[in-house]
């Protein structure tokens, strides 16, 4: 009878997690409009045509692809295509995801140790601001986040049962979060090499061999879209966005990922004078006038809980899954056997959480915030796991709980304090976490020593610590993010161009009717530079092609100066739209600009700009006559 309680206890918990975590990611979640226009817009070129879908093209036309493999877009097109295109069902998969990857967490760590720290780790994870906050946006990271717990979930079988086929299944897993965001998914390769060779009940010669034969699975998977397309010839297909030679192995290597793995002097102090590059790149806001956070910031040990603007999406239960690890590792004496799969599972959680953290902490290379969900559920798992393990010590090991929280509640308020002057509710957010861990960390430690029952004190000061991530999480449920890279927090407030619904999606609706008003069935509606210079918002708007002939960043060498002008020369393309981000631009692309600019007639402003736009918007329409263009 008892069992049968505790499990009906269990099982409401759980629904109430489950129901946190769906409220955080589901509820008001047409405030975010399309989210990310760029994604948006080759989501929608998907819905047309099935080359178009299976090359993840960003225009109608087929022209050049999104600068990223397939696996989280197929499944918004899919999710668009049951459902009808909206903004609604391109971010509905991501927010799955996320619910999904919460319940999985909750069912790894109570399978390998208890149901306690299953739902623990559960909340950590659900109310996480920057896993929230990627939950609500179309950008594909919590796509990842789902591979990633797959892939931990069948290594922790493969463990349990000896067997060969779950250590496949787990190195799929990852091959499938490559085609989620390619490099990103490797991050977690140290922790289930490690953990796995380590593992002793196995002899050294199996271990190599199984590793082998997995590893093997994971290079086929990761490289089977790429070498699909790359085997296509270049005519037949989209040009690879992004890349330098047309090629999504160069896109693998390049722009996905020598690019962004650059690492600075990791004994460097945090307080260096030499920022890490870490800007958001322009092309990833679909509008010129969105704010939000810059994510600039100086790399060091101290980055991920520093005054910058990441340390409140990740930073609050760091140290709580430090110590965390630190006591499981006691209670279950970890060292250089491991033995069982509590072991091996604490060891595979820790590299996760440790190869992230000092990834993150000393990238140069260009990240945008929300990459950092990908390390949320490690830090989760650690902090239920560990948390758990430190109410129950007994003599003097029970101080490590009440010390814990305590460190954590301080560097919590710290992060609080850096960002203090942002808004007037970060003051009793600070003062509320160290009233409440403060109390209820002290009645802990006289409810222990006088042998009461100190585990309602104990759970009253963990609430404590998650007070400020439950209530950033909570943000993007009132607030609209940065579509173009969402995060959460009270400084939403601050964002003086939310977006709202369609006036994410039509801020250029007098240039669509323009344009379709004097098209005369050209095959591009108009060329621009780059996927920033208007290309999403016409796509979303007109379903029409649009040339961005130097793909996402302006930079993409996809087609040369006399071939632009064939197809002018052609009647292909009637209008070309240039704007002050385009001053940047370079070489080949750069003389398609310069002949525009020579070559074509201005149209007035107010024929297709609205008036409001006008002054704050430098950008040109040019008309490429036909018959001034031969002339020239």
């Amino acid at each position: 009878m008892k069992a049968k309680i505790n499990l009906k206890k269990e099982r409401i918990y759980l629904y109430l997690i489950l129901l946190l975590s769906f409220i955080l990611n589901f509820f008001n979640l047409g405030i975010e409009g399309y989210g990310n226009t760029y994604y948006a817009a080759g989501v929608k070129s998907m819905l047309l045509n099935f080359k178009n879908f299976f090359f993840v093209s960003f225009d109608p036309s087929g022209f050049v692809t999104i600068d990223k493999p397939p696996i989280g877009f197929w499944l918004q097109a899919v999710s668009a295509k049951v459902l009808g295109f909206s903004g609604f069902s391109i971010i509905l998969p991501q927010a799955l995801c996320g619910v999904i990857s919460v319940f999985l967490i909750y069912y790894i760590i109570k399978n390998t140790f208890g149901t306690n720290k299953g739902l623990l780790a559960a909340l950590c994870l659900s109310v996480t601001p920057i896993f929230v906050a990627a939950s609500r946006n179309n950008t594909i990271d919590n796509d990842l986040v789902l591979c990633l717990l797959l892939s931990v979930l069948f290594i922790i079988k493969a463990v349990r049962s000896g067997s060969l086929r779950f250590l496949l299944l787990s190195f799929f897993f990852i091959g499938v979060g490559f085609n989620v965001k390619m490099s990103e998914a490797y991050l977690i390769l140290p922790a289930l090499y490690l953990s796995y060779f380590l593992y002793s009940r196995l002899s050294l010669k199996r271990r190599t061999i199984n590793l082998c034969i997995a590893t093997a699975v994971l290079i086929v998977v990761s490289l089977s879209w790429a070498l699909a397309v790359d085997a296509v010839p270049a005519k037949n297909r989209p040009f690879i966005g992004s890349s330098t030679n047309n090629t999504v192995t160069e896109l693998i290597l390049g722009h996905n990922g020598f690019d962004r793995l650059k690492l600075g002097n990791i004994f460097k102090s945090s307080h260096s004078h030499r920022k890490a590059n870490v800007k958001l790149k322009s092309a990833k806001i679909s509008n010129a006038n969105l704010s939000g956070l810059g994510n600039e910031s100086q790399t060091g040990f101290t980055r991920l809980i520093g005054n910058n603007d990441i340390s409140d999406q990740i930073g609050f239960l760091i140290s709580m899954a430090i110590l965390g690890f630190i006591a499981a590792a006691l209670k279950e004496q970890l060292g250089f056997s491991i033995d069982n799969e509590r072991k091996m599972s604490l060891l595979l959680f820790f590299m996760w959480f440790l190869t992230e953290f000092i990834f993150f902490s000393f990238s140069k290379g260009s990240f945008h915030t929300y990459y950092l969900t990908t390390m949320a559920p490690a830090i989760a798992a650690l902090t239920g796991i560990g948390t758990i393990d430190m109410i129950n010590f007994k003599d003097k090991k029970v101080l490590i709980f009440p010390l814990s929280i305590i460190l954590t509640a301080i560097i919590e308020i710290t992060i609080l304090y850096y960002n203090h002057t942002k808004s007037s509710g970060y003051i009793p957010i600070m003062l509320l976490t160290a009233v409440i861990c403060l109390i209820f960390s002290t009645i802990f430690v006289l409810n222990t020593l006088s042998n009461k029952n100190a585990k309602l004190a104990a759970s009253f000061a963990f609430a404590g610590i998650l007070i400020a991530p439950t209530i950033w999480s909570a943000t993007p449920i009132f607030l609209n993010m940065n579509s173009g890279s969402p995060s959460a927090g009270l400084e939403l407030y601050h964002n003086p161009h939310p977006f709202k619904n369609k006036a994410a999606a039509n801020p250029n609706s007098k240039l669509a009717v323009y344009l379709e008003k004097n098209s005369a069935h050209e095959k591009y509606l108009v060329a621009v530079p780059s996927a920033t210079t208007y290309a999403s918002s016409l796509i979303l708007e007109t379903d029409k092609p649009i040339m961005t002939f130097g793909g996402f960043s302006g930079n993409d060498k996809i087609i040369s100066l006399n071939k632009f002008k064939k197809l002018v020369y052609a009647g292909k393309i009637k209008y070309a739209i240039l704007s002050s981000q385009n001053n940047a631009i370079k070489g080949n692309n750069k003389a398609i600009i310069n002949w525009i600019k020579r070559t074509g007639k201005i149209v007035s402003n107010h024929k297709w700009q609205n008036t409001n736009s006008i002054s704050k918007n430098p950008s040109k329409l040019y008309y490429l006559s036909l018959k001034h263009s031969i002339k020239i």
